[in-house]
């Protein structure tokens, strides 16, 4: 193997050395300022070419190029220069404070646009700010540093799962997440998140739909479009080497009651679950099941601060990764493998990742072909989440880390499992393989014409194998049973994506004032999945994952689908004089999954754009320095019909007719077969504005509104129908919101430069309609009490459960007999799971070879259910059941109703009896019952990344032989505020779901984690 790879990497390089030859010269040089200073970043491209470089830290630069070409020198904020390159080999060049709005973005696909162009709302996030904390997930790594995006990780763990939301909620049942471009080609967020971020040249965010509309179907929730890096063109070898170690561990954990220990009903009980014992008294008690020697673990009655964290351990997340690279004017290559091995804060939690990217390409007249190849193989072995679960029933008098072996029979209580046997006995392993290509060809017709063509092919696959060993609790204290029956499943799931685009691109100067550029194109998409199950339970031959070894019959199951579509497409750009700009598009998209006399789609849009520094020169001064106004409407898709959604179905019926024989029944939930897709209508404005010379000040800002109709949803239908639910095109939503960037140098000079970007984002998704026959629709539960709607007149998602009655002045109603507090027969409204709005600060201080940066962020107005707060309630680990001497009291703020509508102040009725016994039942029932106990605050306030590097100057650069050395340390989540009501149950945006039932959090969640980690990144 390691001759193989050797051989190919001689390959490699061969090639790379061959492309060196192929210039006349190379061109090197420092770019600066107005005063001279460095510019960090620089882009140098060859004109007519897509062949270009950066500058270092100093402003160094260096480029093949052949004597006559032009080099485009551009940085942002600053007016771009050519310069033709003659005799000599060396090129300094001054580059002049422009606006901040005129670099070149990349826009849907894979067009080029200077941001003047744009119509629609966009962010471009930096390599650099990309990868500033070195965190390993690139989605994760977008937090808090885009107004309007946010990215909720929905739950933790060795592979968090993330939720990455633009502009809020349109859809109520489908997907509301941005859509995902990587090279050009549409792909996924799982994807995404396995790709390496140092591999990542840009992120350009499309927020709104007439930014995205070219995608159609596909468009509607915008677009994050990311480009991988690419060869260099200064016809050297470029080595990166970067490298990276944190340390992670748990933030915080619920804050439980530290007055009363182990035991029920007031007493000390050492195999209890409960903290309904006595209260502390410092006296050496006996904890948990005896021992094999049949004596007790002894501690001290009295309450361990978070003790179950003693459960977790400091894990690492180890990052490594080599890039080789090289090209010239007309050709580059670029092979990158990158290695991350992740052990997570639960001992045997594993992640070991291996990435792997070659992108190469070559001009050859009017030639060009690139493309690159990507695989990725990740390994990850996990146990269950819900042993934390487990953890919360934990008394705080335990010593929770001299339990550690993981026996059941020597646990801390007889009622639930060892957390610690439950980590080793239940395991799920999976190994995955990714691999996508990419493949673009250009020709250019003309010095205006060119057709162009970008084909895509992605798979996926993956082996799971999880399984649970068996135990026999022959003990039953207290009537407790640890016993668990074994069980072992696998599965094997396929995916093939296929995607190509052909475009046909004109580019004219109408006349000296009229510039057109417009692109035609036709794409292809066809998806395939497949899934192969089998289970079974009762293992013959402990530790033995074979299906044979199962008693009785497994189940199996196997599953395919398949969805095909394709689009034809067009979009026009007209400009004015550089300061008047057009942008018409219209796409028409086929699909497979709809009825075929049903499946034709128009999306069009329109939009301009008017700078009016440039149409009126003369309003530029020394305070405004540029100013933009643009506006846009589309009508876009959300692609929310699923295959074969539409089809009658037919399900195994079991015990039917008789006997062993098979049969099968009619489905009971059924789609409309004339379902179209979800139509999405998107008004937007924008305005940019940047003040001072080098734009020390910008402020961009917009408002849009979307109007969401023939949303999919599903009814319940009649039973006399036979049916459960049907699903229906006849949803409405409407959504408003508005996004406010503030940039800000306040210093900048020889040495110094300190920059700012306060951002804050606020939308809200009202639901005008659900169905002819209902004003809601239920999304998800997390208890029986519980849940998250969809109700007209409401804002979405709302959460809606049990609360309490209450008279017309507020205070809850108490029943005088009993002395419960009354709760609601039906589901009130509690709260909405979206924020207000969510305020945004991104900020970094460069000093000399120093850089200091942080990105933090501030939601609030939002509620969530915290499932932990419900699950303390129960077991006595609850603040609130240790604050009134576990005895009654008189419930706060409440009344007595007197008579039919007359209400008194309750002073005398007491809630939660007279005994112990009494105060536990009340906790553990009636005020478990109502939800309105649980449904929390949501506000946050969230450090996400502190980062501090220093680059090496070029003095210690020349002494060691090195183009860049840069080490750095950073922490990610070091710090997060919640409101005081939220004694750390739960991060608010943990969710038990990625999907739209936002606003969950369950107990069988990981605790929120932090990390703290050390990088250094070689160039040479």
């Amino acid at each position: 193997m390691k001759t193989k790879f050797s051989g190919i990497l001689t390959l490699f390089l061969a090639f790379v050395v061959q492309l060196s030859f192929a210039q006349d010269k190379t061109v090197s040089g420092v770019v600066s300022d107005e005063n001279g200073l460095p510019l960090p970043s620089a882009t140098i491209v060859v004109k007519g070419t897509s062949q270009g470089t950066t500058t270092d830290f100093d402003g160094n630069y260096s480029i093949g190029v052949t004597t006559g070409g032009v080099l485009t020198f551009s940085y942002v904020g600053y007016g771009t220069k050519e310069v033709k390159v003659g005799a000599s080999n060396s090129i300094n060049v001054s580059l002049e404070p422009d606006n901040a709005l005129d670099e070149v973005v990349i826009t849907v696909l894979g067009i080029e646009r200077k941001a003047d162009e744009l119509t629609a709302a966009t962010e471009t996030v930096d390599a650099e700010v990309l990868t500033q904390a070195s965190n390993p997930n690139v989605i994760q790594s977008l937090a808090g540093k885009v107004s309007g995006l946010k990215i909720n990780t929905t739950n933790n763990g060795v592979n968090q799962s993330t939720r990455i939301v633009l502009r809020g909620n349109r859809s109520l049942t489908g997907s509301n997440e941005a859509l995902i471009v990587i090279d050009g080609a549409i792909s996924s967020a799982n994807t995404l998140a396995n790709l390496s971020p140092e591999i990542i040249a840009s992120t350009n965010v499309i927020k709104g739909a007439g930014g995205s509309a070219l995608y159609g179907s596909q468009g509607a929730n915008g677009v994050i479009i990311v480009t991988t890096k690419r060869g260099t063109s200064d016809e050297k070898i470029k080595i990166d080497f970067n490298s990276s170690i944190q340390f992670e561990s748990v933030s915080f954990l619920p804050k439980r009651q530290t007055k009363y220990g182990q035991g029920w009903n007031g007493g000390h009980v050492a195999y209890e679950n409960g903290g309904w014992g006595p209260e502390f008294d410092g006296s050496i008690m006996p904890v948990g099941l005896a021992q094999a020697d049949g004596s007790y673990i002894m501690a001290p009655y009295s309450a361990i601060e978070d003790n179950i964290k003693d459960f977790f351990k400091t894990g690492t997340i180890k990052q490594t990764g080599v890039s080789i690279s090289g090209g010239d004017a007309t050709s580059y290559a670029l092979l990158s493998v990158n290695r991350q091995n992740t052990d997570f804060v639960v001992d045997g939690d594993e992640l070991g990742r291996t990435n792997i990217l070659f992108k190469a390409g070559k001009t050859i007249g009017k030639w060009e072909l690139g493309g690159n190849i990507n695989y990725v193989n990740s390994k990850t072995s996990t146990t269950t989440s819900a042993l934390f679960t487990e953890l919360l029933q934990t008394a705080t008098n335990i010593p929770v880390g001299q339990f550690s072996q993981p026996l059941n029979q020597y646990h801390w209580t007889s009622y639930y499992r060892s957390p610690y046997w439950m980590r080793d006995n239940i395991r799920n392993n999976n190994e995955s393989d990714r691999f996508n290509g990419i493949i673009n060809l250009k020709y250019q017709i003309n010095d205006n014409i060119n057709v162009s063509s970008l084909s895509s092919l992605r798979t996926f696959s993956s082996n799971f194998l999880g399984y649970t060993n068996g135990y026999t609790d022959l003990l039953g204290v207290g009537g407790g049973d640890h016993s668990t029956v074994s069980n072992f499943s696998t599965n094997n799931q396929e995916s093939k994506n296929i995607y190509n685009d052909i475009f046909l691109n004109f580019d004219y100067m109408l006349s000296d004032d009229v510039s057109l550029k417009a692109t035609l194109g036709n794409n292809i998409q066809d998806n395939l999945s497949t899934l192969t199950s089998v289970a079974g339970s009762n293992l013959t031959i402990p530790g033995f994952y074979n299906i044979d070894n199962i008693t009785g019959t497994p189940t199996v199951s196997n599953s395919s689908f398949r969805s095909r579509s394709y689009a034809v497409f067009a979009s026009v750009d007209l400009g004015y004089k550089d300061f008047l700009f057009a942008t018409l598009t219209g796409r028409n998209d086929w699909t497979s999954r709809l009825n075929s006399d049903n499946n034709s789609f128009f999306y069009p849009s329109a939009g301009l754009s008017f700078i009016p520094t440039k149409a009126f020169p003369e309003l530029k001064g020394d305070v405004l320095n540029y100013a933009k106004i643009s506006a846009n409407y589309a009508r876009v898709g959300n692609d929310r019909v699923g295959t074969y959604e539409i089809n009658n179905t037919y399900n195994q019926v079991g015990g039917f007719p008789f006997g062993g024989l098979n049969s099968f029944g009619v489905d009971t939930s059924v789609a409309d077969p004339n379902l179209v897709n979800e139509f999405i209508t998107n008004k937007e404005i924008g305005l940019n504005l940047a003040f001072f010379k080098g734009d020390r000040v910008t402020l961009n800002a917009s408002y849009y509104v979307t109007n969401n109709t023939d949303l999919v949803t599903n009814v319940t239908s009649s039973t006399a129908s036979g049916l459960t639910q049907s699903t229906i095109n006849i949803g409405e939503t409407e959504t408003k919101g508005y996004e406010i960037d503030l940039g800000l140098t306040p210093i900048r000079n020889d040495n110094f430069r300190w920059d700012l970007n306060f951002n804050i984002a606020s939308d809200e998704t009202i639901v005008k309609k659900v169905s002819d026959n209902t004003d809601e629709v239920s999304l998800g539960n997390g208890n029986a009490d519980v849940g998250i709607f969809a109700t007209v007149g409401e804002a979405f998602p709302l959460i809606k459960g049990t609360g309490y009655q209450r008279d017309p002045n507020g205070r809850v109603l108490i029943d005088p007999s009993t002395g419960n507090p009354l709760k609601t027969a039906e589901f009130i409204n509690l709260g909405v799971a979206n924020p207000d709005y969510v305020l945004g600060l991104s900020t970094s201080l460069t000093y000399k070879g120093f850089r200091l940066a942080g990105v933090f962020d501030y939601r609030t107005g939002g509620q969530f259910w915290a499932g932990t707060k419900d699950w303390l309630s129960w077991s006595g680990h609850l603040v609130e059941s240790a604050e009134n001497g576990r005895r009654g009291f008189i419930f706060p703020n409440s009344a007595i109703e007197t008579s039919p509508g007359v209400y008194a102040a309750n002073t005398n009725v007491v809630t939660g009896g007279t005994t112990y016994a009494n105060y536990l039942d009340y906790f553990s029932n009636e005020y478990r019952d109502v939800s309105e106990n649980f449904v929390l605050d949501a506000t946050a306030f969230k450090v996400r990344e502190l980062s501090l590097s220093y680059s090496l100057n070029q003095k210690a650069l020349d002494a060691i032989g090195f183009s860049s050395v840069r080490v750095g340390v950073n922490a990610r989540n070091p710090f997060v505020v919640l409101p005081k009501e939220n004694r750390g149950y739960a991060d608010p945006e943990f969710s038990n779901t990625t999907g739209n039932a936002q606003g969950l959090s369950v107990s069988g969640q990981y605790p929120a984690t932090r990390s703290y980690g050390l990088s250094v990144n070689l160039t040479f």
